[in-house]
């Protein structure tokens, strides 16, 4: 810069300029942060109640949280590393959980600071890979199963029964059903407004949806909806009661969500598509839906028609039985056959005449 560079404003102006014959340079003052530590636990104290609504999924993302943070040692940091991350998941992995486990927890870690990050309380983050998932075998209840424990659970409570059919026949989650109030209910389809996903749908009713809907007449005053009188540990508590004394006791997979795998897999079943059933139970990607197409053996059997027709029969009779016989594998019958040289020269030609 020459010696007749000017500057143009005051020492306490924010922007200042420097101007030459060849060049214009524009600078700001910035004022100096201060570099800040937190400890995990730190930032879901501050975020938490802006992250995750109040319920279940909140209490196992502390869980989860709690957990990471006393695998840390209580480390606090300013910026997030690929080291630190990978090492978390090693520990993890050597703590005995299973990659859809791990794939939780890294959830809730991940939501955690992309906040933390957009507020500038740290200043880079790792990435974060999701852990590869085996298909587990889904669990559902037969239709003798259903009908001995849901006698159970009437047995204890007439409220949890009528739950628990309005469960079995929308798929809906627990949450999703205690959380309905009447406006939801009109005519014959029930909205859910309050879902996992974060989208409402609305889903016919079948006739015993109902029928258990309906509140029997009692004195006082109405209740908000037509389960609000029952909480999640109350319809636990006298799930895993009923469930002991019908022999299921030791299944632990027959948690109150096993009520939506069996709607699911009872749509697949009946021939119901994937996506008509993805849009009833409100899964956000298809591909937690796919979990059930494995169930939806009907679209099959024409496979076995196929592998059991028999050799000795002919080529033509085996493509026309088949029941996947198209114009691309079936021979035309109005074309006729091609005549060999020797039987041309055999036959009369157009102007001779027949003797």
């Amino acid at each position: 810069m020459t010696n007749e560079a000017i500057q143009e404003g005051s020492p306490s102006d924010p922007f200042s300029m420097f101007s030459s014959q060849n060049s214009k340079i524009k600078y700001t003052y910035n004022k100096i942060r201060e570099v800040k530590s937190y400890r995990v636990g730190d930032l879901f104290s501050a975020y938490r109640d802006i992250l995750w609504d109040d319920g279940r999924h909140k209490y196992n993302v502390s869980s989860f949280i709690g957990e990471i943070d006393e695998i840390l040692l209580g480390e606090r940091f300013s910026a997030f590393d690929q080291t630190t991350l990978d090492n978390l998941i090693g520990t993890l992995r050597q703590r005995g959980n299973s990659n859809a486990t791990i794939n939780r927890k890294m959830a809730a870690l991940s939501k955690l600071l992309r906040k933390a990050y957009k507020m500038g309380d740290i200043h880079s983050l790792p990435e974060f890979r999701r852990q590869k998932e085996r298909a587990g075998r889904i669990r559902f209840l037969e239709r003798d199963e259903e009908a001995r424990l849901f006698a159970a659970i009437r047995s204890r409570s007439e409220d949890a029964y009528r739950l628990s059919v309005f469960l079995v026949d929308s798929g809906c989650r627990l949450g999703e059903a205690l959380g309905l109030i009447w406006n939801d209910i009109q005519e014959h389809r029930v909205s859910f407004w309050i879902t996992k996903s974060g989208r409402s749908r609305t889903i016919p009713m079948t006739e015993r949806v109902k029928e258990v809907i309906k509140l029997p007449p009692t004195e006082g005053r109405r209740p908000k909806g037509p389960f609000t009188k029952l909480s999640q540990a109350q319809y636990r508590a006298i799930w895993n009661d009923a469930k002991a004394e019908v022999g299921l006791g030791a299944d632990d997979q027959v948690v109150p969500h096993i009520l939506r795998h069996t709607c699911a897999s009872r749509l697949v079943q009946g021939g119901i598509d994937i996506r008509r059933v993805q849009m009833w139970l409100g899964h956000q990607t298809l591909s937690m839906t796919m979990r059930y197409a494995h169930l939806a053996t009907n679209d099959l059997d024409g496979c076995v028609t196929v592998l059991e027709t028999p050799r000795s029969s002919g080529a033509a009779n085996s493509v026309e039985s088949s029941v996947f016989s198209s114009p691309l594998t079936t021979p035309s019958a109005s074309k006729p056959a091609r005549k060999s040289k020797s039987e041309a020269a055999k036959a009369p030609g157009k102007g001779s005449k027949a003797n």
